[in-house]
């Protein structure tokens, strides 16, 4: 209770009146002289004295009620005290101090001391428990009728109040109650009764003036610490737990001296036979030596390739580890050489979750941080990791690549071997691709060579002073060819390398990596026919003689699942690059159906019309765009455009569509989105100037045949575990539910114009000899530099092209000029021979009708005005009518003045056929041409109109198929 409200309750000291004419003081004591008659104790009880009532619980008799005050007397709000005699000067309880006469000072109590504790006899300061303020028990005081109510009680009285009470009162208040410090209404207040008339608020209740972010940690604190012990505890608890679980020392080296067994890969299987082993990963060689006989220059290598302060820091990467766990493992693990070494010698951790996989790494490394030193671990290290030509370990790396011992290598050797850990695949062949030599020279090598400066400035006595590092050059190799006998096919090698790549980047989320494919004796079934690979092998016979340099791609896919049947390699697996898979080169026209598939996603037809003369300006182009042989073909739709290949209309389209737009479609279709950076963006892509590979077309080309539906070209379709445990790739779901590019109908209509380019186009040398349906497109680049064909039938998909190993060399064949290669005369050929044996036995299936998705709309010129003045009008108009008719364009008099500035029409319009074709104007135009369309050995002679099947007065019978109908309108230029 605080000081005040005992005074309230036990008749403690009054605070001094003020003058008695005037307010009260500031809350100080009363002065000496006592209060003037009338006044009352703002606040307080009545202290018990004659002629004032008996006081409640002192015996004495009932105290009588107060007379209510005049009207217009306003009462002191918050007095809930009770109310004196007039001139009655309070008793003074038994044993209280005197209260300070009149001339007297107030008596202040020393700083620093304490109120006195109430003693012996004297009277308690708290109210006894139960006792109500001296009211007889029971009795409960009534005002009388007339009175209102106050927010306190009044004190004893038989008058009106004394004005100068009421003065006093408010001059008490005048600087404002503290109530909350000084307790001032704390007893009249405590029944709800005073202060005001309402009951005091709690401090919940009180308002918070503090900022949100004071009041929430305010309040979130302690649950927040809570949590977060409990975090710690089971952190704690689960760190012991995993901790304990982790391999040690022990298991380590029981582990490194498991055999290791190669890994099978196997055929497609043929009808009911089970599939055979196409080719294994060899045997594996591993021989352990001492850290002590590697040189310092070889492990100079290795840590300036995989982690430079390996002696400095710990055994795990927290930084790599936080990001791989953000990302699920798509972000890479930032794995030290301690989790590497971990994850080589136990490689059940491939077969977890990459978190867990993470997670068990993680404490594996810790704990053979803690239980072997650096050198060690490095030891280990170095005799386990996988460097690809079936070598495992440092020591057999070295006789693999170098055909010498560790203890021989040099810095160049040893820094090659330490940069080849991460893709030891990529760079075991003799001959390595375009993509892999650019790598290796213009990023990883001068990425050695600055670690290793690094190394020696860093002062830990390792690396090499900066300017022999970069000193440095990459090593030769000795020539590797994992089928070294020379009567083995090639084919087995490009096997087996498109196997393992493809595995280490499908199966990337499962941990499975190069060393695992070549030690763990993993079984690998895939799609691959031996007899097709035979096939793709012995197209190119049809060519005439090429130089040995010639590059002969040729990818086979299913469209229906993805999967590839057959590629045709090389000639040599460690001197020759992969053709199909691997060597790019520019696609020429054959790029010309991704911008035919935007086109009509964006709601131009297939009808639409533009302008195929050549040469033409383009804003975003220096140089005129020009046809092949810079022919002009006038007004064409997209059909005629398709098969006749002419660029003006394509280059138009890439130019308003945009040419990153037309390289989505060709990346969401399958080509690899790597290739669309190698050349410039802009119009000219509609030309092919992007380089890809077969593999690239084929895949993309699949997409149309399969109705827009894209699934990822795949060779590998089941990996099994040495224990039978079959891993999922990273693109399951895709490969099984594929992705939607184009809608079916725009697929139908790019297969449609596409079928257009075999049967009325240049690619007529590919159509097959059983007449089933054939869709394909040709490509030439600008000197002959490349050529494709890239076709399908509805059930298989074929893409061949055809290059020089040097990009910039044109293509060469015996007997054939340089102004003679094309596509069609070329690759199309190899097309026909591959797919000739590739469909034999498959039942004829028909392509969907075309669609014909999209506007009709024309992107002709605009006709320019007449530049010849036009006379003069007449200031005044004449009202006589005019001598002469109104010019008829198409029989202009030139006598008439009203045919002045009207230009003749055109001699015959490019689309009228029976005006181009003077000679005989009854026979259609195109089968006049030096290679008819198939359907003009369909008609018949000339006869009786009333025998045309079509409805047409022309005397030809038409064919009766709606297909080749509408290929006659399409034709013609004319609507249905």
């Amino acid at each position: 209770m605080s000081t005040e409200r005992r005074r309230n309750a036990d008749g403690g000291r009054r605070r001094a009146d003020g003058p008695g004419d005037g307010p009260r003081g500031e809350g100080g004591r009363r002065r000496a002289d006592g209060p003037p008659p009338g006044d009352q104790q703002s606040g307080g009880r009545r202290r018990s004295g004659s002629g004032g009532g008996a006081r409640r619980g002192d015996g004495g008799a009932e105290r009588p009620r107060r007379p209510r005050p005049p009207e217009n007397e306003a009462r002191s709000e918050g007095q809930g005290g009770r109310r004196r005699a007039e001139g009655e000067r309070p008793r003074r309880p038994e044993g209280q101090r005197r209260r300070p006469e009149d001339g007297d000072r107030p008596r202040r109590r020393p700083e620093g001391e304490r109120p006195r504790r109430p003693e012996d006899g004297d009277r308690p300061r708290r109210r006894p428990e139960g006792e109500r303020g001296g009211r007889p028990e029971g009795q409960r005081r009534r005002p009388p009728e007339n009175e209102a109510r106050s927010g306190g009680r009044r004190r004893a009285g038989s008058g009106p109040r004394d004005p100068r009470d009421r003065d006093r009162e408010h001059g008490s208040r005048s600087e404002g109650r503290r109530a909350a410090g000084r307790g001032t209404r704390a007893a009249a207040g405590s029944g709800g009764r005073g202060g005001g008339g309402g009951r005091r608020r709690s401090r919940d209740e009180e308002p918070d003036d503090r900022p949100w972010y004071k009041r929430f940690f305010s309040k979130a604190w302690k649950p927040t610490l809570a949590a977060f012990g409990l975090m710690v505890i089971g952190g704690v608890a689960a760190f012991a737990v995993l901790y304990a679980q982790a391999p040690d020392e022990e298991d380590l080296t029981l582990k490194a001296e498991n055999e290791m067994s190669a890994t099978q890969i196997m055929w497609a299987p043929q009808g009911d036979e089970p599939a055979e082993v196409a080719v294994t990963t060899g045997e594996v060689r591993r021989v352990a030596v001492n850290y002590e006989d590697i040189p310092p220059e070889v492990i100079d290598g290795v840590l300036a390739a995989e982690q430079r302060t390996f002696f400095q820091d710990p055994g795990i990467s927290i930084t790599g580890i936080g990001r791989a766990i953000l990302s699920r493992g798509e972000a890479g693990g930032g794995s030290t050489i301690t989790q590497q070494m971990a994850r080589n010698y136990y490689s059940d951790l491939e077969q977890d979750d990459r978190i867990v996989r993470k997670i068990r790494e993680i404490f594996i490394s810790i704990k053979l941080g803690q239980q072997l030193e650096h050198e060690e671990i490095l030891e280990a290290y170095l005799n386990t990791i996988y460097f690809g030509r079936g070598a495992s370990g440092i020591e057999m790396a070295s006789q693999a690549y170098f055909d010498k011992s560790v203890s021989e290598l040099n810095s160049e050797e040893g820094a090659f071997l330490g940069l080849i850990i991460q893709m030891p695949s990529n760079f075991e062949a003799t001959e390595m691709g375009d993509w892999t030599r650019t790598y290796l020279n213009e990023e990883r090598w001068p990425y050695i060579q600055d670690q290793l400066a690094l190394m020696h400035e860093e002062g830990t006595g390792r690396g090499l002073p900066r300017e022999e590092a970069e000193a440095l050059e990459i090593p030769e190799r000795i020539p590797y060819d994992p089928t070294a006998e020379a009567d083995v096919d090639p084919k087995f090698g490009y096997v087996r390398d498109a196997v393992i790549k493809e595995i280490t980047e499908r199966y990337e989320g499962s941990g499975i990596t190069a060393a695992t494919v070549a030690t763990q004796g993993l079984v690998v079934e895939t799609s691959l026919d031996p007899a097709l690979m035979d096939a793709a092998t012995g197209a190119f016979d049809v060519l005439p003689g090429t130089p040995e340099d010639t590059m002969k791609g040729l990818t086979a896919v299913d469209p229906a699942t993805g999967e590839i049947l057959a590629f045709h390699g090389g000639p040599a697996v460690s001197e020759v690059v992969n053709n199909s898979l691997h060597h790019r080169t520019q696609a020429g026209s054959s790029y010309k159906p991704y911008v035919l598939a935007t086109a009509l996603s964006n709601d131009i037809s297939l009808r639409s019309m533009f302008d195929g003369d050549s040469p033409q300006n383009f804003p975003e182009l220096q140089s005129p765009v020009q046809n092949a042989n810079g022919v002009s073909y006038g007004p064409v739709d997209l059909v005629q455009a398709t098969a006749d290949s002419v660029n003006t209309p394509f280059v138009e389209l890439t130019s308003r569509l945009g040419a990153a737009a037309v390289d989505q479609t060709a990346v969401d279709a399958g080509v690899d989105e790597d290739q669309i950076t190698t050349s410039t963006q802009g119009p000219l892509v509609a030309l092919g100037t992007h380089q890809v590979t077969a593999l690239d077309q084929a895949s993309a080309y699949a997409t149309f045949a399969a109705g827009g539906l894209h699934r990822p070209a795949h060779m590998v379709t089941e990996l099994r575990m040495a224990d039978g445990t079959v891993i999922a790739p990273d693109d399951a779901d895709e490969i099984e539910q594929g992705t939607q590019v184009v809608s079916a109908d725009v697929a139908a209509d790019v297969t449609y114009a596409m079928t257009q380019v075999v049967e009325a186009g240049g690619g007529s040398s590919a159509a097959l000899p059983d007449g089933r349906p054939v869709a394909g497109k040709t490509g030439t680049s600008s000197g002959a530099v490349s050529a494709w064909f890239v076709g399908y039938t509805p059930q298989l998909v074929a893409a061949v092209g055809l290059s020089r190993a040097d990009a910039n060399l044109s293509l060469e064949f015996e007997g054939q000029p340089e102004s003679e290669i094309f596509g069609g005369t070329t690759s199309a050929n190899v097309w026909k021979e591959f797919m000739t044996t590739a469909v034999e036995g498959m039942p004829v299936e028909q392509f969907p009708p075309p669609a014909y998705v999209g506007a009709d709309q024309s992107f002709l010129p605009t006709p320019s005005p007449s530049e010849e003045p036009t006379e003069e009008e007449s200031e005044e108009p004449s009202d006589e009518p005019s001598d002469f008719p109104e010019c008829d364009p198409a029989n202009i008099d030139q006598n008439n003045p009203n045919c002045e500035g009207v230009e003749s029409p055109p001699e015959c319009d490019a689309l009228d056929w029976e005006c181009q074709n003077e000679e005989n104007p009854e026979v259609p135009v195109e089968c006049t041409s030096p290679n008819p369309p198939s359907w003009c050995e369909e008609q018949t002679t000339p006869g009786d109109p009333g025998d045309d099947a079509s409805g047409d007065d022309d005397g030809w019978t038409w064919p009766r198929s709606s297909s080749n109908e509408n290929n006659r309108m399409i034709v013609l230029g004319r609507d249905e």
